[in-house]
Order: C-alpha cells, then sequence, then structure tokens
C-alpha cells in the first residue's frame, strides 16, 4: 500500500493549504496515508517567505504565471528586461521533476469578487489577473505531460462563488480542458467553516476534477462540522494590545474617536446600517470634571478660590460668573444658536459667518444605505456566533469587529480588597501584591476646602448600577473610574494584608518575615510630616505656561512632574484606542490581525516558538495575505478524502461510503443517491 503522495500548490501565498495539506490523513486498509508537498508557487516574494515561516518548510517557490500580454494589460507596461515567461521546464523543477498525485490551485479571485465593482472587473487589468486561473492549469498540465508523461490523479481549483457569474466562459473554458484530459469534473459552492469546524462562515467556490483512468473509486465529500462561536476561538488567546504573548499582529488599531463611539453604539450582531435606527437625542458622551468646573458664581455672593488655569471647565474653581448687566430682555436677535430642522424650511439666509449669529446649523439625519455599500460595515460580531467570512479588507469595509465579554480574571479572597476605616485591620502577611489581598483602605481624611468629599472622587462603582458619566480625567481622584467587579472569584490561600495601610491611632497587625510592602501590613498612615519638602514638590504645572526644569526624577514626590491638563473627551477625528462599554455590557472593538488569523485557523504559535506573525509586510497587508489564505483545517478535510479515494484505488478497491459523492462519475447528471 502506497502511504505517502505527493502535493503541488499553484497560487499559494501564506501557506494556508500547504499547512492544511501536511495535516491531511487518509485511512484505508489499515494504512494511514499523507502528503508529501512538492511546492507552493506564487508570485510575490513576501508571501513566498512567510509561506515557509509558517509552515516550517523550504516548499515556496517565487514564479510568475503570467504570460507577457497578461503582465501588460495588468501592469499597463511591458516587463523588465530580467522578467522572463514562465515554462514548463520552469514548473518541472519545481515539481522537483514527477507529477503531483494532487494539484491544489487557488488563483487570485480579486477579479471575480463582489468587493470590486463590476466595471472594474471588466477592465483589462482584471481580466488578465482573471485569465491567471486557465493559464496557471494549463501550464501545470502541458508540465506534466511533457515530462512525466502522466496527469495528476486529482486536481482542486478554489475561488470565491461569484466566479459561476463573473467567470462563467473561463469556467466552461477549464471543465472542457479537464475533460478533454480525461477528468471528471464536478463543482459546487461549500462553506470551509463547516468543512473544517471553524469559528467563521466562509463560503467559497470548488472545482474538483477526478482523474478516471488513475481513481476509479469516488472521491466522496467531507463530512459536515459544528461550527465554534467566535467567542470560543478568540476566548483561548490573549487580551487583544498584548502584542507580548500574541505577537506585533495583537495590536489594536488606532481609529477615529467617532469610529469607536459608533462602534459602542451599534448593537451586537449588526452593522453601520443600525447607526440609522439610534435615537441619538438620547445618546451623549459629557465630560464630567471635578466639583467647580463650569461653575457659574452667583453676583451676590463670594466667589470661590481662585486657581491657575483659565477658562471654564478646566479645574475645581469657579471661573464663569452670572451676570445681570447685560440686559437683552428680549431685544437680542430670535437666530442664535439655532438648530433647524431637518424637515422645515430654512431660515432667512444673512451675511453672518458663525453659529452665534444666525441659524446656520441643521440636525442631520442622513446615514442613509446607498447603492453597492456592503452589509457587513461597522458589523458587530457576537461572541456567541461564527464570525463573518475574513476578507483582506480594511476596518469599515467589513465585519471585523467583536462584542468582547472578557474583563475576567480569578483572584484570591480581598483582591483588591478595601478595608473600613472604622474597622480593625486584617491579619499582615507576607502576600505580594495588592491584588492578593485587602491592602487599600477607604480614608476618609480626602476632603475639599469646605470639608467635603469630592464629587465622583475615588468612587467605587456597583457592578448592577448605572455607571458614572464618561469624564476625560485620566486620575481615578477626578470621577467614577472604578468598579466593584464581581468576576474576581476566590480561591483558598490567597493573603490579605498586601498594601495594607496600618492606623496610627491602632494597634499594629502581626509583624511578619518578609520585608516587601506588597507582602504584608507593612505601611502606615503617618500623621507626621515633619520634613520640609523642597520647592515644587506635588507642583501642578500651568497648561498655558512654559514647563518647570525637567530633572532626573519623574516622581510627583520629587519636583514638579504633574500638570493640569485641560482636554476632554476627544474629538472625532482624534485617534488612539479608547475602551468604551456598551449597553449590552460588552467592549465593541475591533478585530486585531492575529485574531483574524485564528478565525482562518492559522497556528497560534510559528514553528520557532513566536506568536503568530507575519513578516516584511504592514498589518493591511498582512490581513490581505490572512483574508486569502485558504483555512488550514479546510484544506486538511478535503485533503483527507483525496487520499482515501486515492489509497483504495491504488489497490483497485471501489470504496463505498455513506457520504455523498464529490466528483460524479461520467453522467454527471446522475443522482447521488444513484451513484452509492
Amino acid at each position: 500500500m502506497k502511504t505517502e503522495w505527493t502535493a503541488a500548490i499553484l497560487f499559494g501565498g501564506i501557506g494556508g493549504a500547504t499547512a492544511g495539506l501536511e495535516g491531511a490523513r487518509g485511512e484505508y486498509a489499515g494504512h494511514v496515508g499523507q502528503y508529501k508537498i512538492l511546492c507552493s508557487i506564487d508570485v510575490d516574494p513576501v508571501a513566498c517567505h512567510n509561506h515557509d515561516l509558517i509552515t516550517g518548510t523550504e516548499t515556496a517557490v517565487q514564479m510568475d504565471l503570467f504570460d507577457r500580454k497578461q503582465y501588460v494589460d495588468f501592469f499597463g507596461k511591458q516587463p523588465p528586461e530580467s522578467w522572463q515567461e514562465a515554462t514548463t521546464a520552469d514548473m518541472w523543477q519545481a515539481f522537483q521533476e514527477q507529477v503531483p498525485d494532487t494539484l491544489f490551485t487557488s488563483p487570485p479571485c480579486k477579479g471575480f469578487s463582489g468587493l470590486l465593482p463590476e466595471k472594474s472587473a471588466k477592465t483589462s487589468k482584471y481580466q488578465a489577473l482573471n485569465r491567471l486561473t486557465i493559464r496557471g492549469l494549463k501550464l501545470a498540465l502541458d508540465t506534466c505531460l511533457e515530462y512525466g508523461d502522466d496527469l495528476p490523479r486529482v486536481i482542486l481549483m478554489e475561488n470565491v462563488p461569484r466566479i459561476k457569474s463573473r467567470g462563467k466562459k473561463i469556467l466552461d473554458e477549464i471543465k472542457y480542458l479537464l475533460k478533454g484530459y480525461g477528468f471528471a469534473v464536478h463543482d459546487a459552492d461549500h462553506d470551509c467553516g463547516e468543512l473544517g469546524g471553524l469559528g467563521q462562515h466562509r463560503k467559497r467556490y470548488l472545482l474538483i476534477a477526478r482523474n478516471e483512468r488513475k481513481m476509479n473509486s469516488f472521491v466522496y465529500r467531507p463530512a459536515i462540522k459544528p461550527l465554534k462561536t467566535i467567542g470560543q476561538v478568540l476566548g483561548r488567546l490573549p487580551m487583544p494590545g498584548d502584542t507580548v504573548n500574541g505577537g506585533p499582529l495583537h495590536r489594536l488599531p488606532r481609529l477615529e474617536w467617532k469610529t469607536w463611539v459608533r462602534l459602542a453604539l451599534i448593537p451586537a450582531g449588526g452593522d453601520w446600517r443600525d447607526l440609522n435606527k439610534v435615537d441619538w437625542e438620547n445618546y451623549r458622551i459629557v465630560h464630567e470634571p471635578r466639583r467647580g468646573a463650569f461653575e457659574v458664581a452667583p453676583w451676590e455672593e463670594p466667589t470661590r478660590a481662585v486657581t491657575s488655569t483659565a477658562g471654564p471647565g478646566r479645574s475645581n474653581g469657579v471661573t464663569a460668573v452670572s451676570d445681570p448687566r447685560l440686559e437683552i430682555n428680549g431685544d437680542g436677535k430670535t437666530n442664535l444658536y439655532r438648530i433647524q430642522r431637518d424637515d422645515e424650511p430654512a431660515a432667512c439666509i444673512t451675511g453672518a459667518v458663525g453659529p452665534s449669529n444666525g441659524a446656520a446649523c441643521i440636525n442631520d439625519p442622513r446615514l442613509k444605505e446607498r447603492e453597492g455599500r456592503h452589509p457587513g460595515v461597522y458589523r458587530i460580531i457576537r461572541t456567541d456566533e461564527p464570525a463573518a467570512c475574513i476578507t483582506g479588507t480594511r476596518f469599515g469595509s467589513g465585519a471585523i469587529a467583536i462584542a468582547d465579554p472578557r474583563v475576567n480574571t480569578e483572584l484570591m479572597p480581598d483582591s483588591y480588597g478595601i478595608q473600613d476605616w472604622d474597622n480593625s485591620a486584617k491579619t499582615v502577611r507576607s502576600a505580594s501584591r495588592i491584588m492578593q489581598s485587602a491592602s487599600s483602605i477607604a480614608d476618609p481624611r480626602l476632603n475639599d476646602r469646605d470639608g467635603q468629599r469630592r464629587s465622583n472622587g475615588y468612587p467605587v462603582r456597583s457592578w448592577d448600577g448605572q455607571a458614572y458619566t464618561i469624564t476625560g480625567e485620566d486620575s481615578l481622584g477626578s470621577g467614577g473610574q472604578s468598579i466593584s467587579d464581581p468576576r474576581i472569584s476566590d480561591r483558598p490561600g490567597r493573603y490579605t494584608d498586601q498594601y495594607r495601610m496600618q492606623s496610627t491611632d491602632a494597634p499594629a497587625a502581626t509583624v511578619t518575615g518578609v520585608t516587601d510592602v506588597q507582602s504584608g501590613a507593612q505601611l502606615i498612615a503617618d500623621a507626621r510630616l515633619g520634613c520640609e519638602p523642597r520647592s515644587g514638590t506635588y507642583g501642578v504645572q500651568s497648561w498655558e505656561e512654559p514647563a518647570k526644569t525637567v530633572t532626573a526624577s519623574g516622581d510627583v514626590h520629587s519636583g514638579t512632574a504633574a500638570i493640569a491638563d485641560p482636554r476632554p473627551v476627544p474629538e472625532d477625528a482624534d485617534r488612539g484606542v479608547w475602551t468604551i462599554i456598551a449597553e449590552d455590557g460588552t467592549w465593541h472593538r475591533p478585530l486585531t490581525t492575529y485574531e483574524l488569523a485564528m478565525l482562518q485557523d492559522f497556528p497560534v504559535t510559528l514553528p520557532d516558538g513566536r506568536p503568530f506573525q507575519l513578516e516584511q509586510c504592514a498589518d493591511a497587508k498582512a490581513r490581505e495575505y490572512i483574508g486569502n489564505a485558504v483555512p488550514r483545517a479546510a484544506a486538511a478535510a478535503m485533503g483527507s478524502v483525496i487520499l482515501t479515494a486515492m489509497m483504495a484505488s491504488y489497490i483497485g478497491d471501489f470504496h463505498m461510503d455513506w457520504a455523498e459523492v464529490w466528483v460524479a462519475p461520467e453522467d454527471e447528471h446522475r443522482s447521488p443517491a444513484v451513484l452509492h
């Protein structure tokens, strides 16, 4: 029984098909068959480099399969003098001078894809790209006949489903070519997600041809596997942004602030069209600073303390006053700051240039559907459903965002514990971090000038209560930015006294042998401040003034190393990474490139032990490579049933199976039920 079978791959990209066929296994008559990959041909040197990086082999072969006319049509110019048209001799060398048992081809699909406008698809550039489908296949068959006097046993061609309409003439030519060489041909759409048990739906077109002279046994369809949810795939990965454990492709993209807000407003499972349903008049994100910001002082009362910042909303001091001396009394203009309705006539057009002079604003409701806009734009995928098909497009063009419910750790009792000021402290222990013990205290002595606690200063929000308004402050002392998270579970053995702060008017906790303040109650709230700090200690610099001299210490205890930052909620076009918790309690965020690769079933780590990553390319190009790849598990499922059929045919058996016949015999119109 022959157990090692060869395979060659055309347009192999970064190695999804290669890795899948390498993992395929066929079982027949007590023997296990597997593939030996002869080559994976691709024109892109970066794709070839990453192919070998991912698969751990050296089977990638860089070769341009364009003929000269196709090259000129695609690039719009003659090729350089160093360029040569690939020949059968070149391909025979790539095949290691042997006829492969299986030929797997996944030609470029951009010209057939619905993501490309039909007008562009008809241009000579993309028609040349489409013709590579025939050029590559015919060159491979001619190579096998010219040098090996034989043909492959099985040929597979994978592409997008729209090839059946946009590439109908090309498919008819391919089928005619294969039948002329003695192949039984069958084509149909299938879901790669169901073939491989992936966490995404991935509808694809597959043409499979069986060499009837060498393969008397039918090839049966792979078993349909249940789909995973997107949460099952992503739940095992590091949190997004963790580039140490997830590699450089696990960066979160720096999106515009308005895009983050849009994502938070789109319900899980929805897309950009749901923004038209948002009751926008009842939504807002506001900056809520400390007490006194935007405060308007009464005319008849003393003002509060004057601070160093200039302008309302920038400090805890009063910088506005209700001045009674203007006395417009109804004589002012009526259209100042007026917002006009979209469904009413406009007010009279004046020569004014600003909204403070006339009705120059409108509540514009338009974010309407337009022809050609794809339905997955800004779509938020639920964590308990399969992902949409992975494409190579940028964010905003497909369903590459997820409602991620994970902010979850399992901690010991008293982790991040806050001790009550009026109770005895817990035992001093040798634990090492605040996450392992109740080493914080609710200190009531932090009062402002009037003896009152600041609004929202260091509050801890209830898990099942309403969150505080989002503010622009970065400090816990500036707003309700902490939460009592019930998901921190107890476990035995966790110490309770890490970072514990002892009261000066109470007995000390037990003295232990540890020396680290993170490991026991070795801190005290000392009321004595007998030293005289140097000038600048705890200094807060003004935003509008030059900075103090930069010293070698960045500690606020050593110099003026803090600033009164007046910046509120980001502007619409500001880019960054923000966490906005949506109404469903999850973080609506874009998928990282690393997560897209995992949904495409690439390995979590490379053969050299590093997290999965692609080299020598930008993140956008990496997404394109990943979106174009054949998922490993789907390729393995296809390869496994082909191996079984080849092994049965090798010893002359006619293999019978309960599964549906994948490649129909000579009369392709016969019912599969009859063929069994």
